[in-house]
């Protein structure tokens, strides 16, 4: 474990700590006329309830041929900035409107750090994902951080119009840190399958985890 490898995670938890939150980009869902309904620096609150049942903080509407719609926070946390020459103007679909700054909680700050730290490994296509029976058979029985992997092993199913397809490995060659799907589910293209995490660096990632977890409020 290197000088260098320390002072590396150390600069990444300072950054943290300087800065514990997430920024969120709240788009047009929709083209239409746009009139905000949240100010900046305003708490903003998620769905919420036992069944989910609560929509959160409405943060826009947004109305297209008469119709008009009310756009709520998907997470809590405070309006950091408002696009506000916007309010009253047609937009397209996908235009940035508002920033949400979600604070960061103990369990968010890990995984943030272990997607700088590990090699994602992301779904080439959006469809469903299954491990290889081999993976999943030594999953069931050593626990997936127990597999070590390298480029060109076949690792994962991914299953698209009735169609099954293997999915090779390729990126750092390591051990399964992460897994950030459920077999079965759909699965976005781009979005992060697997952590992989070499063999040097495994200790040192279990060391900063125990460290946040200590340290972190």
């Amino acid at each position: 474990m290197s000088a260098q490898q320390e002072i590396h995670f150390d600069e990444i938890i300072s950054r943290y700590r300087s800065d514990p939150y997430h920024y969120i980009d709240v788009r047009a869902v929709h083209t239409g006329t746009v009139r905000f309904l949240a100010k900046e620096d305003s708490p903003v609150e998620g769905v919420s309830g036992e069944w989910q049942h609560k929509p959160g903080t409405p943060l826009y509407q947004i109305e297209r041929e008469r119709n008009s719609k009310v756009i709520t926070a998907k997470t809590n946390g405070a309006v950091a900035s408002v696009c506000r020459e916007l309010d009253g103007q047609f937009v397209e679909a996908g235009e940035k409107l508002l920033t949400i700054r979600h604070p960061l909680k103990k369990k968010e700050v890990i995984e943030a750090i272990l997607q700088e730290v590990l090699f994602i490994f992301r779904a080439p296509e959006r469809a469903r994902y299954y491990f290889s029976l081999d993976i999943q058979s030594r999953i069931d029985q050593k626990g997936a951080r127990s597999i070590f992997i390298k480029p060109g092993d076949e690792i994962i199913t991914m299953s698209l119009m009735k169609r099954d397809t293997p999915v090779y490995y390729s990126g750092e060659e390591g051990l399964i840190h992460s897994i950030y799907f459920n077999p079965g589910d759909s699965i976005n293209q781009g979005a992060p399958l697997l952590g992989i995490c070499p063999e040097e660096k495994y200790p040192l990632v279990q060391k900063v985890i125990t460290r946040v977890k200590a340290e972190w409020d």
